[in-house]
């Protein structure tokens, strides 16, 4: 299995920090944000490649990171060729782009960058593993602000996936989906066509979406709600906050 982090966002939102720095590696105490994520990774021995895919603008700065990592899996930096926000691939296309310019084969999990997380992806792996089926997370969300701000999905009692929708108006549950999935090998022909057949560009909740309308999901409950399990960096403010909660070594 690969783990594809996505990584080509501009982080506008973040004004100066990143003007010219990529969000996921600002430092969060002693570690990046995204070399938080990676620690748990790496761990998972299903996981035997790292790729992150960036854009041309910060391109050679992961290239310099990776450089200085000792992870046990090799750490791959692709680049997609973009240099502004304007001219972003958006995150469905960059999973196509990786996939494409590797020719992978394989099952994937697919991360965004920029949340700090309070779970490890094994019992995700292994979740996916037993169902033998593409999956996604969800967790319990009760806040109707932030359902509409994010994936929302039915499940039966099986946790197969019945429907998703992005960013609902009237959310018919209160499970949220997070930015993590993992498609299986079996599933790829679909995510590699899913663009062409319409399916959203931007957000990587988009091919979700996509993917359980075109065959079996299945999502991973975490337990407990979404701000005990991970803390989503979109904006400065909340990268200061997560500074000062958790700057500390883990």
């Amino acid at each position: 299995m690969k783990n594809i982090v996505i990584a080509a966002g501009y982080a506008t939102r973040l004004g100066k920090l990143t003007e010219n720095f990529p969000k996921p590696l600002l430092k969060i105490g002693d570690n990046t944000i995204l070399g938080r994520m990676l620690d748990d990774i790496d761990r998972i021995p299903e996981i035997d490649e790292h790729i992150v895919i960036t854009n041309h603008k910060f391109a050679k700065i992961f290239e310099d990171w990776a450089k200085g990592l000792s992870y046990s899996k090799k750490v791959t930096v692709v680049d997609d060729g973009t240099m502004t926000n304007e001219t972003r691939l958006g995150a469905v296309c960059d999973l196509l782009y990786a996939i494409d310019k590797l020719q992978l084969d394989d099952d994937v999990l697919v991360v965004a960058a920029d949340n700090l997380l309070f779970f490890s992806f094994a019992d995700f792996v292994k979740f996916a593993r037993e169902k033998d089926s593409s999956c996604i997370i969800c967790h319990q969300q009760p806040e109707l602000a932030k359902l509409q701000r994010t994936g929302v999905v039915v499940l039966d009692e099986g946790y197969k996936v019945l429907n998703m929708e992005e960013k609902p108006q009237k959310p018919k549950t209160t499970w949220a989906v997070p930015p993590f999935y993992i498609y299986l090998r079996k599933d790829l022909d679909l995510v590699r066509r899913s663009v062409a057949d319409g399916c959203g560009k931007d957000a990587p909740g988009n091919l979700a979406h996509y993917l359980c309308d075109h065959t079996t999901m299945y999502a991973w409950p975490m337990a407990g709600t979404g701000e005990n399990l991970r803390f989503d960096i979109g904006s400065i403010d909340t990268y200061y906050e997560a500074c000062e909660k958790y700057g500390v070594v883990l």
